[in-house]
């Protein structure tokens, strides 16, 4: 989630996010202990005005910053070359892959992302804890924000991730067809459409930290 503003963007989240812990007032952040892990992002599939609902069940996190460990969309010919192994160690899916607002192959996110609580951000001045309920019977995960918090309030605006499949069945699906003349994306900009394939925009929200169990 990469170019020349990659690193900066990452080393400032590094530094704004303790000074977003200590200075934002919220009810939520001022009764609980958090535990400070290192940054991961959860990519989500929910309208931007929500503050709860159901669905948690189609979300994925990266519990490794998908960026620095992607393939950038002009050396795709090497990685199939490479039997669609990263450099990283990662495996490339022809029928499931990903980009990010610079162009970048990343990594896919693990799915579902797990039960239990996520204190999260836009990376600026929004913070909430996200709860992700435990699958029902039919595997549907709620979820839900703290402090009237919506998905927009807490999308880091600048990281873009979509997702590509196959349109149909015997559709090719390839990182070949995608336009390397879109990249990087302007702000709001999303990642183009790829021919033969079907693509999903998901949010980008960035997880700090976790609650402490008293």
């Amino acid at each position: 989630m990469k170019n020349l503003s990659l690193f900066t963007r990452r080393q400032w989240l590094t530094s704004a996010l303790g000074f977003l812990v200590s200075s934002i007032a919220s009810p939520v952040i001022a009764q609980t202990k958090i535990r400070r892990i290192q940054t991961q992002y959860i990519a989500v599939l929910a309208p931007k005005d929500a503050t709860s609902g159901n669905g948690a069940e189609t979300w994925g996190i990266w519990k490794v910053d998908p960026g620095p460990i992607g393939v950038w969309l002009r050396f795709y010919q090497l990685l199939q070359k490479a039997g669609n192994i990263a450099p990283a160690g990662w495996r490339f899916d022809i029928d499931d892959w990903w980009l990010d607002e610079n162009g970048l192959i990343m990594k896919a996110p693990e799915f579902p992302i797990p039960a239990g609580q996520y204190y999260v951000t836009n990376g600026e001045e929004n913070i909430s804890l996200l709860t992700v309920k435990q699958p029902d019977a039919e595997g549907t995960q709620a979820w839900s924000l703290s402090d009237d918090k919506t998905i927009a309030d807490v999308t880091h605006g600048p990281c873009r991730s979509a997702r590509y499949t196959p349109a149909s069945e015997t559709g090719n699906c390839s990182p070949k067809y995608a336009d390397l003349s879109a990249f990087p994306l302007k702000p709001g900009e999303s990642p183009p459409l790829v021919r033969g394939c079907n693509r999903k925009n998901y949010a980008v929200l960035i997880v700090f930290g976790v609650p402490i169990k008293t």
